[in-house]
């Protein structure tokens, strides 16, 4: 019995329970067809059926979401059969089901045309107008006369937002209602797919309609306002109007259409301002609604709009939920490179011809000038005849609480901002985003604001087809001269040769110029003999054990997603996986729960895997086909979830437990390419450092010369070695991080534990605590 046989079996036999894990069936070897054939069976399962059974639906609704269904016409009138049984029985069902069934069955379609009657005419029996997209491609297929009947149900005691909706969908082809039913987030399951908004947003029809539709509100927010309708807290709109503006909002932002900002000015204020001194909204469900939209495809003027209306919104419980939601538009808008780079200016002043740096920021109170200051991030000082002040002056605070508060505020969103253009720049690598060097001169290099990050930065300007010219601004008298559209672009190590790598590196850390993020010591992940021949997965950082609840905070740092893992059902392993290239390539890295360890969770680390979209589709894809610099970036993200969460770089783990084994491997293993890049960084830092002459670089290891012993400290754990027994000697870190003393041309905690362990072992003798030294008097 194949994969598909035991998979129907499985969704139509109650008593069939395989035994051996070897038959339990695969849907990765089920055809395309077959499984279209196994979701119509899975539609008729449902929740009073056998636990196997749920299982065996659950498997095959997975499988569909990750891959494109093909129909047979025996298939596809099974998926109308059973949808139209689920209705009657339960009261609902997901018409996409069908529609999705019609558009991707293999010819002869069927007709059709019954079910399709019988079907909406349970799901208006119902009393529902729920999936009303769906609902419409679905009458149409019914007839015509089917069609008008659920057009007028639709338009039934409905305002005219969606009364314009539903004329538009209404007479769009049936293929585009098909499309826009896969956006239709009312009452669905599972979040509509990028592919679903990008082939939505390219129907002109429902485009205009999105601006007819938000601008609507907006005149309804101003009537409001004027007191031309009738205030009442929270009824400005309705469930389906909300809905409706909603996926209307994502389509134009989607587009990043140059109407939004204006509207930005009108609509949020209206529904979060009551018009009155009520602290009530008139819309706290479309505020929610519009920056739940903001995390999905965010604006730098969206964000920047939700937050001044956050500093006004009277209900005390809203600003703190905003402040929540817009932490993931930030980390949102980060992944968004073509439009994160696009930042206000805030009235810094700006770089000019005479020499003036911009990034500066002056305000008066009295005989006070606040002084708000742009470098690594935004900082406030306050003179007095041009002198430096400790603190805020106590006559500004009693006078001007006001201006104190506005400019605080105001170095939050600068530093927002800043991390914000961070994340976008590092995140362009992925899909090697390229810039008109007119705009990159006077929006980036010359910004006020992002000047003094990007001029520490590397770039590279396209002199000739497929010649680039690599640059660090910083160290130059002036820009290069080149014209407003050539192309520029970051620089990557894995793009230059060996030499042009180290004499970028020299350079660095000759000019002491610490760069925004891991740039010219950036880690390099080449495919590897043993990839080549595992084809399809990685398993380079595959059998570590891992701090679980610190890998999955890194996931999210990250921006990966991943379900929590935990002794509970399907608890017992996930896939985090991110999304790359502009959605066109996902990342997938699997890890299992491993254990608990005194109150601790440990995970275990397994392969992994690169997929493509293809007609809407993920497509696992051998790593060869995987473009370098993605596949690299993707690997250094997976590195670093192991390098910072292993058990192995745990001091405390030397006291033993279950899992010593592993530590003692994987503490003094062979260097990762992190590892290396912190050994390079090294090669060019020692040798300025007063320790220097007690300090050599041995393979994996810095050794150290103490009076009392010599050390060995393993550049990948950090771990300590004593000779001559290579006893370990354990030091705990100190909370925080270091003083800042030592130059370092990028941020690692790591190699900043490294030297703090190499300054106090170099002075051993000097060393007070009782715990250490009895360590190292021990073997001494």
């Amino acid at each position: 019995m194949d994969h598909a046989a035991r998979l129907m079996r499985a969704l139509t036999d109650p008593d069939f329970a395989p035994d051996d894990e070897d038959e339990q069936p695969d849907p990765a070897q089920v055809s395309d067809e077959d499984l279209g054939s196994l979701l119509a069976a899975a539609c008729r399962v449902d929740a009073s059926a056998p636990p196997a059974m749920r299982r065996a639906r659950f498997v095959v609704e997975d499988a569909a979401r990750e891959r494109r269904p093909r129909y047979t016409p025996d298939a596809c009138r099974q998926m109308f059969d059973a949808l139209l049984r689920r209705c009657e029985e339960h009261g609902w069902a997901d018409l996409t089901r069908g529609l999705d069934a019609v558009e991707h069955c293999t010819e002869p379609r069927p007709d059709v045309s019954g079910p399709a009657r019988a079907l909406v005419a349970a799901w208006l029996g119902q009393d529902t107008a729920r999936q009303p997209y769906a609902l419409l491609s679905v009458a149409h297929l019914a007839g015509d006369a089917t069609l008008r009947r659920v057009v007028e149900r639709l338009t039934r005691d409905v305002g005219p937002i969606v009364a314009d909706e539903t004329a538009v969908v209404a007479g769009l082809t049936p293929a585009e209602r098909t499309v826009l039913s896969e956006i239709d987030r009312d009452h669905r399951f599972s979040t509509p797919l990028p592919h679903a908004w990008r082939r939505s947003a390219d129907n002109p029809a429902y485009v205009a309609f999105a601006r007819r539709a938000l601008e609507a509100a907006a005149d309804r927010t101003d009537a409001i306002r004027a007191g031309e309708i009738p205030y009442r807290a929270d009824k400005a709109f309705t469930d389906r109007e909300i809905t409706t503006l909603g996926q209307a909002l994502r389509v134009a932002l989607l587009r990043d259409e140059p109407w939004l900002p204006e509207l930005f000015e009108r609509l949020l204020p209206g529904i979060a301002l009551a018009p009155t001194q009520a602290k009530t909204l008139p819309s706290q469900a479309l505020l929610y609604e519009v920056v739940r939209a903001a995390q999905d495809y965010p604006t730098p003027e969206l964000v920047a709009a939700i937050r001044t209306v956050r500093r006004t919104v009277r209900h005390a419980g809203v600003p703190r939920q905003l402040d929540k939601m817009l932490k993931k538009a930030d980390a949102a808008l980060a992944e968004r490179a073509d439009v994160a780079l696009r930042l206000p200016r805030l009235d810094f002043d700006a770089v000019t011809d005479s020499g003036s740096v911009g990034g500066v920021l002056r305000r008066t109170a009295g005989d006070y000038q606040a002084v708000v200051t742009v470098t690594d991030t935004a900082t406030i000082t306050w003179e007095k005849d041009g002198s430096p002040l400790r603190s805020v002056p106590a006559p500004v605070r009693r006078d001007h609480p006001a201006l104190v508060k506005e400019l605080r505020e105001l170095v939050k969103r600068v530093n927002a901002q800043l991390v914000t253009l961070v994340r976008a720049l590092e995140g362009g690598f992925t899909v090697d985003a390229v810039h008109p060097y007119g705009w990159w001169r006077t929006e980036l290099a010359g910004h006020p604001l992002a000047r003094t990050l990007v001029r520490r930065l590397i770039w590279e300007i396209e002199t000739a087809p497929g010649e680039w010219r690599a640059v660090l601004p910083e160290a130059e008298d002036r820009l290069p001269d080149a014209p407003d559209d050539a192309s520029v672009r970051l620089w990557h190590p894995l793009r230059s040769e060996p030499a042009a790598v180290r004499a970028w590196r020299d350079l660095l850390v000759e000019r002491r110029t610490r760069q925004p993020f891991k740039q010219a010591f950036r880690e390099i992940y080449l495919l590897t003999p043993a990839e080549e021949e595992t084809r399809v997965y990685s398993n380079r950082f595959a059998a570590h054990l891992v701090h679980y609840r610190k890998m999955f905070a890194l996931f999210r740092a990250r921006g990966w997603d991943s379900d929590r893992l935990g002794p509970w059902d399907d608890g017992e392993a996930d896939e985090a996986e991110r999304t790359l290239a502009a959605g066109e390539w996902r990342v997938r890295f699997r890890h299992s729960w491993a254990d608990w360890a005194d109150g601790d969770e440990l995970a275990s680390t397994d392969q992994v895997r690169f997929d493509r979209r293809e007609a809407g589709a993920w497509r696992e894809t051998p790593l060869a086909d995987v473009p370098p610099l993605l596949f690299s970036e993707a690997m250094r993200d997976v590195d670093l979830f192991v390098g910072v969460t292993s058990i192995a770089a745990d001091p405390d783990w030397a006291d033993g437990g279950p899992r010593r084994a592993y530590w003692e491997r994987a503490s003094f293993a062979e260097l990762t390419e992190s590892a290396e890049a912190r050994r390079d960084a090294l090669t060019r830092i020692l040798p300025r450092l007063k320790i220097a002459d007690r300090c050599t670089l041995d393979g994996r290891f810095l050794t150290v010369r103490g009076d009392l012993r010599t050390y060995r400290i393993h550049l990948g754990s950090g771990n300590i070695l004593m000779s001559p027994d290579d006893s370990y000697l354990c030091i705990v870190p100190a909370r925080g991080k270091g003083d800042g003393k030592v130059f370092l041309p990028f941020e690692d905690d790591r190699l900043s534990l490294v030297l703090s362990k190499a300054f106090l072992l170099a002075a051993d003798t000097r060393i007070t605590d009782e715990s250490i030294l009895m360590q190292i008097k021990r073997g001494a």
